[in-house]
């Protein structure tokens, strides 16, 4: 160009330099883009699963798919992502840090945007917070809360198995096999939440679905265990996309011919004195609710009614309420998972007129005479599991109701 006499050598060299700095800030551009190298993973104290690895390390910064693999792995009940902190995962009670980089309030919106439908996140949007299921195939099924907080939006997943659970596998005695003989009355399942009260109902209703023929319709929030028909026909029901509330799933269930109703959980007064009315009229109901014992259920099922209604309720409750099962899950001493400490209530004719009768405290010691009828009080479950020395004494000692006597 300078020897045709386009441009002299001073333009040259001023193009080339503008064109040197061009590509420069390019390259600059370009290596800030590019995706960071993996971090490496910490090994999860206290996990039952496989250690992390090399090939572990490209699950940082991966997929909400990646994380729920390898915390199932990792033997991890529930995984937390949380904006502005550490992804972390519940292993046997405890919580450890799986990746210790807080995740960034845009890294979160796609996580969570990544396993909701459109509905889901219409309800996220508009109500601050959604209840969803969520299937991995081939690893396991998750129940899921998303939500809004002060720092961005938060999930936290609960790992369920994709079958449903025997009661060998959950730890309970197989006596309690007997509550699925009933064809008529209520059976309650009560524990703080994580005490594995779903997955009783889950093995329950199991039981019932390959032992009778007859109809089940859970209604749940959301559905955790899906139960195929087997000799039972089974609907279930999850409320949000398939109904508006447990009592109005609950109100159409009494038109559909059921035998058998499950219900994730005993919220308010309109669904306790459906699932009451349920019971007395000739099905089996299942139900859960967050009470620690036998006695606070009862207590808890009267006390949501007013006054001048509980001496009708407790006539209706002595008469239909069958069992009362109450669960906690307890750290082993040997660090390796946790296991269930119960209290089991049989409702016999002494114990119906105790409710009845108002005298609900005089239950306890019907409950240290029934050990042949299956009775069980938390305690001495407790004091058993120190004695075999499944769980330790100052373990026991943060479940117990009565510390001198536990300890004594």
């Amino acid at each position: 160009m300078v020897i045709r006499g386009l441009i002299n050598q001073q333009q040259l060299e001023q193009v080339v330099k503008v064109q040197r700095e061009y590509c420069a800030k390019q390259s600059a551009v370009q290596a800030a883009a590019a995706p960071a190298a993996p971090q490496s993973v910490p090994v999860v104290a206290r996990v039952a699963g496989p250690p992390a690895t090399a090939h572990n390390s490209s699950v940082a910064n991966g997929s909400i798919a990646a994380y729920l693999k390898d915390a199932v792995g990792r033997g991890a009940s529930d995984i937390h992502f949380h904006a502005g902190a550490a992804i972390r995962y519940r292993v046997h009670g405890q919580m450890h840090d799986f990746e210790p980089t807080p995740i960034q309030r845009e890294r979160s919106e796609t996580l969570v945007a990544a396993i909701l439908n459109d509905e889901q996140k219409t309800v996220l949007r508009d109500k601050g917070q959604v209840d969803f299921s969520y299937v991995l195939p081939g690893v396991a099924r998750f129940r899921g809360n998303a939500y809004r907080q002060q720092r961005g939006t938060d999930v936290v997943m609960r790992a369920i198995s994709e079958a449903p659970p025997t009661l060998t596998q959950l730890g309970l005695p197989t006596s309690l096999a007997k509550l699925t003989s009933y064809h008529q009355g209520m059976v309650l399942l009560t524990g703080p939440a994580g005490s594995g009260k779903s997955s009783t109902m889950a093995a329950l209703v199991n039981i019932i679905n390959e032992e009778r023929r007859d109809h089940i319709i859970t209604i749940e929030d959301p559905i955790e265990y899906v139960h195929p028909p087997k000799r039972c026909s089974i609907n279930q029901r999850q409320v949000g996309p398939h109904t508006n509330s447990f009592a109005r799933a609950l109100r159409a269930a009494l038109r559909e011919d059921p035998d058998v109703i499950a219900l994730g959980e005993l919220r308010d007064l309109e669904t306790i004195s459906l699932a009451l009315s349920a019971a007395e009229t000739g099905h089996l109901v299942l139900g859960t609710l967050h009470t620690n014992n036998a006695i606070r259920t009862i207590n808890r099922l009267l006390g949501v009614y007013p006054p001048e209604q509980q001496p009708q309720i407790r006539t209706m409750l002595s008469e239909s309420l069958r069992a009362v099962v109450s669960q906690r899950l307890i750290p082993r001493a040997d660090g390796n998972g946790r296991v269930l400490a119960l209290e089991i209530l049989m409702v016999n004719k002494a114990v119906g007129n105790l409710v009845r009768e108002n005298k609900t405290f005089q239950i306890r010691s019907a409950m240290q005479t029934g050990g042949s009828l299956g009775m069980v009080i938390l305690d001495d479950s407790l004091r058993d599991l120190v004695k075999k020395g499944v769980i330790t004494l100052e373990e026991a000692m943060k479940q117990t109701e009565e510390p001198a006597k536990l300890k004594g």
